[in-house]
């Protein structure tokens, strides 16, 4: 079997969890911790390189006042979150009624799964006028600072997916996902032109290097990434992984992150129907993985580290942290970090080889083109000797059919000429005696016509000396 073969790609399912141990993915943008972790410690190191600046006098910071600046820094971010809601430094004072958040609460409790129309209908209506405020707020002061840098813009939108989230902390955690999906396209279908691909960022250059990377890598066969394809006796029309190319491209068209991560899940799923179509076992997460780093090299999906990077900073925390959608975006970013880093070892080739490969001096998978044209040769060969003789049966089979036909035929002919023959014999008679007879009648008419006129004249002497005697 072509599992037991050697292979380049091997992932273990632990080494997609997080590396502080959460139990959630990883992902190699975050170093391979998780979201949560990642935000966790790149906050504190962020602020401790700012309190560990030197004072006027050249000295450092004391602990005292790393803890004065840290109750600061963290006073500041809830006043900015405030303002963002509210559009004011502080929260107005006429606070929300009883009854009034318990009808806001009764109103998303009967929201459908995946109704956003719905969603939007329910915060427009008197009763959610708090909530609505809260995202027009937040939108219109996200739009006013959008010169602010990228990861600074990551961060309000995860506060505020966070402040919104404890509006609804009565709600069961399977409804308030829900609920914050709705809320996530709804703020990031805005704020896409805003933060994609933001100028603070040096994403666009990425995007130049990875599509050339990709590019310089169209060599690579499905058998040196140990790809499984159907076999010969296997009837399929086209390329099985075409779907799944397909759906990683449509991901740049999208705007919200639950919408990219939709297309990545799709691809997914057409690279497991296109592995269960080649192989009589079920996949297992290395031919996972070695299938979609080829449909990823195959589409070469615009814009893939922004679109990736979009999904990362303003997506909401558990779609990338857990479920079939953390996953299929793990095996994403680890499938474009072992095509960043693809050499040699990795695709069983030696330096030279890969080198060669690179350079273009050599022919693109010289040594499995040679097996597979033979194994095709081979087999065309057996097929077409197989056809060889059903065709040399058939023409004998047709010859001795000719034979008897062209027999009969002449028989039919010989006997159709006697026919003719005597027919022609008859014909042949039948005039002469026709023509004998038509000459007698005629001889006897004209003696007929010649023995007449004498008598006439005998009659006509006889009768002439009795006219004259009168």
């Amino acid at each position: 079997m072509w599992t037991d073969k050697q292979r380049g790609i091997r992932v273990s399912q632990q080494e997609l969890l997080c590396k502080n141990a959460c139990g959630y993915y990883g992902n190699p943008a975050w170093q391979g911790f998780c979201s949560k972790c990642w935000r966790e410690r790149a906050r504190p190191a962020a602020d401790q390189r700012e309190d560990t600046r030197s004072t006027n006098d050249g000295t450092p910071l004391t602990f005292s006042k790393f803890e004065e600046k840290k109750s600061t820094e963290k006073g500041r971010r809830i006043n900015t979150m405030r303002r963002l809601f509210w559009g004011n430094p502080s929260p107005p004072k006429r606070q929300e009624s009883p009854e009034s958040h318990a009808n806001v609460l009764k109103a998303f409790q009967s929201l459908e799964p995946r109704d956003f129309p719905g969603f939007l209908k329910i915060l427009r209506s008197p009763s959610s006028q708090r909530l609505q405020s809260r995202c027009t707020a937040f939108l219109n002061t996200m739009e006013a600072y959008h010169h602010l840098p990228v990861q600074k813009q990551s961060d309000l939108v995860q506060d505020f997916y966070q402040s919104f989230a404890e509006y609804f902390s009565t709600f069961p955690e399977a409804q308030v996902t829900q609920i914050m999906e709705h809320v996530e396209k709804l703020i990031m279908t805005r704020l896409h032109k805003w933060v994609f691909c933001h100028d603070s960022c040096d994403d666009e250059q990425k995007d130049l290097i990875l599509q050339r990377r990709i590019r310089s890598l169209s060599w690579v066969t499905p058998q040196m990434l140990s790809v499984p394809f159907p076999d010969k006796q296997t009837l399929v029309t086209g390329d099985p992984f075409l779907p799944a190319i397909t759906a990683i491209i449509e991901m740049d068209a999208k705007r919200a992150p639950q919408d990219k991560l939709a297309c990545v899940s799709k691809c997914s799923q057409h690279v497991f129907e296109a592995l269960s179509s080649s192989n009589s076992e079920p996949a297992n997460a290395d031919d996972f993985l070695s299938g979609l780093i080829y449909v990823v090299l195959k589409a070469n999906p615009p814009r893939l580290h922004s679109n990736m990077q979009y999904v990362i900073r303003f997506g909401l925390p558990h779609s990338l942290m857990a479920g079939e959608s953390g996953y299929y975006f793990t095996n994403l970013s680890c499938a474009v970090a072992f095509i960043e880093k693809l050499d040699g070892p990795a695709l069983n080739l030696s330096p030279e080889e890969f080198d060669g490969y690179m350079l273009r001096r050599r022919a693109p998978a010289v040594r499995t083109k040679r097996l597979q044209i033979a194994n095709d040769t081979q087999h065309l060969l057996q097929e077409l000797q197989g056809r060889q003789e059903k065709l040399d049966q058939g023409m004998d089979a047709l010859n001795m059919q000719l034979q008897e036909w062209v027999q009969a035929v002449n028989f039919q002919l010989d006997e159709a000429t006697a026919q003719f023959a005597l027919v022609q014999k008859e014909i042949t008679a039948q005039t002469e005696l026709s023509l004998d007879t038509s000459s007698s009648s005629s001889n006897a008419s004209k003696q007929g016509a010649n023995e007449e006129p004498s008598v006439l004249v005998l009659k006509d002497k006889q009768a002439g000396p009795k006219d004259t005697d009168c």
